[in-house]
């Protein structure tokens, strides 16, 4: 990677290569990874770097950007909790000329952001659902299967991006009957995604929510064939409420979608779980934002490769946009190991 020549040098000097950086929580292992390898770049580029991470609390999340901006942060990066609660915050930022960059999520509602840098997740969710019509045969027919979709949560852009992508895929085969949703919790369209959303992406709801749908919907040999679940978080929920359950892994074991390649996840992939995940790698954007501020920090404009798409309801926001991958048990190995995404004693190998 070049170094951060502008900021090592004049820049920093001039206390110009000043960098906030607001991450949502410490509770899901992704925004830690995320949070501490972009500060480590940046720091190594001897650029002042404020990382803070909000609790999940849109409050929390505003007054640390507040206090960002008051010690003089020349970049935002943020990767909002509540993707339209930012714009009074985002005008102080504005009146300073900081440049803000949206992390992975959109910000709503504000002409204030500048760059958005983030993974395709309309095509996480659309891989998420092609797995379960190729590991169902659905496209060949086969069924009817019962089915229980889950959505992230209702204040997250991208649950929606993920829902999207997957019930494009999957919302046909509910509709002629391969996929059977016992517990009636199918949104009839995209747009409706949030009406099943299961708030701050927390693995401990998610699992009291499928214990309901299990004790309500799933009695005697009635048994769930597979769950959509949007990120790990929520497939841990699922996966604990199911050994509750008494399911175990094995042929008739439920397919289980996932995101982020957390550890547990991963392991829980390993002992046959889970069926999969979407492997974001957070080094790839945590690189690419390296590279915006990099830009930013020069006086340049960074490279963006969609003016198009990212519509946050004021403004259409300039995009990089990075590929996802489908991880299994068969590839755990050589997309995450070999890779140096995770190590392998860290999920019993």
């Amino acid at each position: 990677m070049l170094s951060l020549a502008a900021c090592s040098s004049d820049a920093s000097a001039n206390g110009d290569c000043n960098v906030g950086i607001s991450m949502p929580t410490r509770s899901l292992e992704r925004w830690i990874n995320d949070g501490e390898q972009l500060q480590k770049q940046l720091e190594e580029a001897d650029c002042t770097v404020d990382l803070q991470y909000a609790d999940n609390k849109t409050s929390q999340q505003i007054s640390q950007i507040q206090n960002q901006i008051a010690g003089g942060a020349q970049v935002l990066v943020i990767a909002p909790i509540d993707g339209e609660a930012l714009g009074p915050v985002l005008d102080q930022a504005k009146k300073q000329d900081a440049v803000v960059i949206s992390y992975d999520r959109l910000i709503e509602g504000t002409e204030n952001v500048d760059y958005l840098a983030t993974f395709d997740n309309f095509q996480v969710g659309e891989l998420q659902g092609k797995y379960i019509e190729e590991q169902l045969g659905l496209a060949d027919g086969a069924g009817p299967f019962n089915f229980e979709p889950f959505t992230g949560s209702p204040d997250d852009p991208n649950a929606g991006f993920f829902f999207s992508g997957a019930w494009d895929v999957l919302l046909p085969y509910v509709e002629n009957g391969q996929l059977v949703v016992r517990s009636g919790k199918s949104p009839a369209s995209n747009k409706d995604w949030a009406s099943i959303g299961i708030p701050g992406w927390a693995s401990d709801k998610a699992q009291a929510e499928m214990d309901n749908r299990l004790s309500s919907f799933y009695t005697g040999s009635d048994k769930v064939d597979a769950i959509l679940s949007p990120n790990d978080s929520l497939a841990i929920g699922i996966i604990a409420s199911l050994n509750s359950a008494s399911y175990s892994p094995g042929d008739e074991y439920p397919i289980i979608t996932g995101q982020d390649a957390d550890k547990a996840n991963v392991k829980a992939i390993l002992d046959g779980k889970q069926s999969m995940t979407v492997l974001k790698d957070t080094r790839e954007l945590g690189d690419r934002v390296f590279q915006m501020i990099q830009s930013i920090i020069a006086g340049d404009v960074p490279e963006t490769t969609d003016t198009e798409t990212y519509d946050n309801g004021k403004k259409v926001v300039p995009a990089f946009v990075l590929t996802p991958l489908v991880v299994t048990k068969d590839d755990v190995q050589t997309k995450l190991i070999d890779s140096g995404f995770i190590d392998a004693e860290d999920v019993g190998l």
